[in-house]
């Protein structure tokens, strides 16, 4: 416990760094659609042995599995790191992903929706705390702007984010993690080229120095460390962590990743959300507890949508 307890920090750290790596990048004159690709690509080809490895010839399980390969590539892999780094490009790191973060409250509202039964209290308290928590991040009386076009790009990374959380919920002992995110991680490649191939995405690159905290570096400093901290050291933890303490309690632990995303921006980029938004913050992120913790209470044989039950039964990917 204490060690899978260790790994599952470790995992939040440096996904934390995601933001803070894409951005130095970003204002240097990368757009979102290159960060994301070359990040894509380089933690591919990384992953690639591993996962060969781990399929140990048993090819039929990708075959049998394409559908929710494809899926995992597409939307939870390409699409919402795509539009958590358009967020990241217009507001601070920490207010992104916080609006990226309210992904468990989407979830509790459709299923909602879908089902119409209502949740039970606990969980119905976490999504008004998260709601309420989302204004006061936003501050929208308050001398620090946010751009809207920002706002809505973090909101559709929470949809992708909620819709991840959908497919990878399904249960499936037949397709080990890293191959899931190997395989979802050459998708999620492939789509960005693709479109960067066809002119429907924009992709710059640039070669100019970046900034991170007092340091000025090379380009590939910021890429290395997106591409094998904030990624690959990042999902791999994020497994071990996840097959030692279990995913409900690793995907609790994963919250902290906040909290370090917040302190890597203060350190590398120099930026902090105004004292409004740190406490809508830690009410989202209460919230979201309360949501989690409503499902860990659920007694055994509770009539429960089987979505909500495993809604959030693994890490997130930023």
């Amino acid at each position: 416990m204490a060690s899978g307890l260790g790994v599952a920090l470790f995992s939040s750290a440096v996904f934390g760094l995601s933001g803070s790596f894409a951005k130095a990048l970003l204002e240097t004159g990368w757009t979102p659609g290159a960060a994301v690709t070359a990040r894509l690509t380089g933690a591919a080809l990384i992953l690639a042995i591993p996962g060969i490895v781990a399929l140990r010839g048993r090819w039929h399980q990708l075959r049998s599995n394409w559908l929710t390969v494809l899926l995992f590539g597409l939307i939870g892999v390409a699409a919402c790191q795509l539009f958590y780094f358009n967020a990241v490009a217009r507001l601070s790191v920490g207010v992104a992903l916080l609006l990226e973060y309210l992904a468990p409250v989407i979830i509790v509202l459709w299923l909602w929706a879908a089902s119409r039964r209502r949740p039970r209290v606990l969980t119905i308290a976490g999504t008004l705390l998260s709601l309420g928590g989302l204004v006061l991040v936003l501050d929208l009386t308050g001398a620090v702007k946010i751009d809207v076009v920002g706002v809505l790009w973090g909101l559709a990374a929470a949809v992708c984010l909620a819709i991840y959380f959908f497919i990878t919920a399904k249960e499936n002992d037949s397709l080990p993690p890293i191959v899931l995110a190997s395989g979802g991680l050459m998708v999620g490649a492939a789509t960005m080229w693709s479109a960067a191939a066809t002119g429907l995405l924009p992709m710059a690159f640039s070669a100019a120095d970046t900034r991170l905290g007092p340091w000025v570096t090379p380009w590939w400093v910021a890429l290395g460390g997106l591409v094998v901290l904030a990624t690959v050291l990042a999902y791999v933890s994020g497994i071990v962590a996840a097959r030692a303490l279990g995913s409900k309690v690793a995907s609790f632990i994963s919250l902290t990743e906040v909290l370090f995303a917040v302190i890597w921006a203060w350190l590398l980029l120099g930026e902090l959300p105004g004292p409004i938004q740190l406490v809508g913050g830690l009410l989202i992120v209460g919230g979201v507890l309360l949501v989690r913790l409503d499902e860990l209470r659920a007694p055994s044989g509770a009539a429960l949508p089987p979505a909500l039950d495993h809604a959030n039964d693994v890490e997130p990917v930023p």
